[in-house]
């Protein structure tokens, strides 16, 4: 059975002094607040801003104990420049290896806008990009149903990269719940269920949403599911408006018997 490891995507919040952090914690101390709660986090910052090699040393500084994950920045997998894709891929390389080096880096995730169709200039991109960051162990998920075939999950089984399993709302054009083994990694993330606001663009509506119990119950089987399989499972919580991701992750900790005592509690 594989080891699992449950925590949030995000964790600078400041929404979350009171719900998550105790009244009172600055920004500078979230990180280390947060390595008291969880194991894992995936860093979504990343994604907004290229990271540094002397900003992931910080990081670990403030969090050695913690498995990061995180997001590939926007301009290798949303504004994609052909002309400078490569040099953004090297400099995001220079800093993810830091936590590899250290042995605290979960993965890398490749996270594709729906706008990322399943043709074939989008392939030999995708194809070129896992060449240039293979130092690092990868996860890709896709918003766009179309790249949920055989042909699609053999060339990542055969790259022993996971397909992201996902829980969102399922409505017309959202991508398919699958949980497909293609690696000994799985990587799950779970966006909640707002369907009325899903594909408008306040993002905090979309993310502001508390998993029942029930639902909980029913994740808590498919990641059973995938721990067959893999021997890491990394899973992450994306509700973060009002501290419901916390929230979530913990009452998934305990249904699953993982994760309960982390460093610093």
């Amino acid at each position: 059975m594989a080891r699992i490891l449950i925590g949030t995507s995000g964790y600078s919040y400041t929404e979350w002094v009171g719900p998550v952090y105790p009244e009172g914690t600055k920004p500078e101390m979230f990180l280390g607040t947060y390595a008291t709660l969880f194991p894992t986090v995936e860093l979504n910052f990343s994604y907004y801003r290229m990271p540094g090699v002397q900003q992931m040393h910080a990081m670990l500084c403030q969090a050695p104990a913690v498995n990061f994950s995180m997001k590939a920045h926007e301009s290798l997998t949303h504004t994609v420049d052909p002309s400078s894709w490569r040099s953004h891929a090297q400099e995001f390389l220079a800093a993810a290896s830091v936590l590899q080096k250290a042995g605290s880096l979960g993965a890398v995730l490749l996270q594709f806008p729906y706008s990322f169709h399943y043709d074939p200039d989008r392939r030999r991109y995708l194809d070129s990009l896992i060449g240039s960051l293979a130092e690092l162990p990868l996860a890709v998920e896709f918003r766009n149903g179309q790249w949920y075939n055989n042909r699609t999950i053999e060339a990542l089984r055969e790259r022993k990269i996971p397909l992201v399993s996902l829980d969102l709302p399922e409505i017309p054009g959202s991508p398919p719940m699958m949980d497909v083994s293609t690696s000994p990694l799985a990587y799950v993330r779970l966006h909640g269920r707002n369907k009325e606001t899903w594909w408008g663009s306040d993002a905090a509506s979309r993310y502001d949403y508390l998993y029942s119990d029930r639902e909980l119950e029913t994740l808590a089987e498919r990641i059973r599911g995938l721990a067959v399989a893999a021997q890491l499972v990394l899973v992450y919580f994306n509700n973060h408006r009002r501290g419901q991701a916390a929230r979530n992750a913990k009452a998934l900790q305990r249904l699953l018997g993982v994760g309960e005592h982390c460093h610093g509690t």
